[in-house]
């Protein structure tokens, strides 16, 4: 009895370690299976290329666009109706400068050409009594000159005096200052109650910037300048609206080129239309991509497929149920796809490698 007991345990026990080194395995082997990546793969499909040259560039008025409105003549500030943001056209009144002392200038200068009016009234009619008095030899040809002489000073008397009324008139009307554009106004300098002086520059009053024509200044690198040509195609986008873009056309390209922080960038100007629905203003920052070149209805795959090895370029395709090295020739490269000149078929599964 004993020695059948022994038996029986031994064989338990030989049952229990065999169970363990299944168990073993199977954990390995299912170990191993999960631990094994996931094969990451893309079809060879058609689509267009488009390279582009991107650039930083910044939204700003167009020449004749932003305007600093200022006066001509000097005096105090009475009145500016305008505050930072309205909208003005032209002819709306910006400021108004006391006009006291001008209109007293107007009023002595219609004084002084109704006093010439009136000796230009006494010299006609002393030439004609001269000239009838010569006619019967009353009095001497050299008074008759004088006479004539008299009239014709009243009459450059009367040229003098309309002509510094017309001036009289036009400085009065410049203490008016209104738009010359249309516009808004981003800028007022100026403060009700101010004295001004514009003995040597005039001072500013207000900024106006026309909403309706900005463009954008983009700093293309010298690298791709080359690329960038009058009336090429753009689009852009600001931090404001993210998800939309704006088309614009290319219309300059400075010929002077601007370094910054040691980086030799070329201005390009471009225009584009004002959208109604967005409100783009000066200053904000655009980024622009110019389109350079587009090739359309072409095999492309992502670069992460194609890798080198001894100066051929390959790829890994499952064809036949079995994945294989497959040749490629590649032909224009774009950001993350390259074209496939020959080597694969539309549709085929290619491997995509590691990054």
């Amino acid at each position: 009895m004993p020695r059948r007991k022994k038996g029986h345990a031994v064989r338990l026990a030989t049952l229990g370690a065999v169970a363990v080194l299944m168990g073993g395995y199977l954990w390995l082997r299912d170990s191993s299976a999960a631990t094994e990546p996931a094969i990451e793969t893309v079809r060879v499909r058609r689509q267009t290329l488009e390279h582009e040259v991107s650039a930083t560039g910044v939204i700003r008025p167009m020449v004749g666009a932003e305007i600093e409105v200022g006066s001509r003549v000097s005096g105090i500030v009475r009145r500016i109706p305008v505050a930072v943001g309205d909208r003005v056209e032209p002819g709306d009144l910006l400021a108004l400068i006391d006009p006291t002392e001008l209109q007293a200038r107007l009023d002595q200068s219609n004084a002084d050409l109704s006093l010439a009016r009136a000796q230009l009234a006494m010299a006609e009619s002393s030439h004609q009594r001269a000239a009838a008095l010569a006619a019967e030899g009353i009095v001497s040809e050299i008074e008759l000159e004088s006479a004539a002489r008299d009239l014709e000073v009243a009459r450059a008397r009367i040229d003098l005096e309309s002509a510094r009324l017309s001036s009289a008139r036009i400085t009065l009307d410049y203490t008016e200052i209104r738009a010359p554009i249309r516009g808004v106004i981003a800028d007022v300098t100026t403060r009700e109650g101010e004295t001004v002086a514009a003995s040597f520059a005039a001072p500013t009053f207000v900024t106006i910037v026309d909403l309706d024509r900005m463009e954008v200044q983009a700093y293309v690198d010298e690298t791709d300048i080359g690329r960038v040509f009058v009336g090429q195609t753009a689009t852009f986008s600001v931090d404001t609206y993210p998800e939309s873009d704006f088309s614009a056309t290319v219309t300059a390209i400075n010929p002077k080129a601007e370094i910054q922080n040691g980086v030799i960038n070329y201005v390009v100007r471009m225009a584009f239309q004002p959208q109604d629905a967005f409100l783009l203003r000066p200053e904000m920052t655009a980024h622009v991509r110019l389109s350079v070149e587009k090739r359309e209805d072409v095999l492309t795959i992502p670069r992460r497929a194609v890798r080198r090895d001894d100066g051929r370029q390959l790829v890994s395709v499952l064809r036949d149920g079995a994945w294989i090295d497959q040749s490629i020739q590649v032909g224009w490269r774009a950001d993350r796809v390259v074209e496939i000149v020959d080597g694969l078929a539309e549709g085929e599964p290619v491997r995509l490698n590691k990054e």
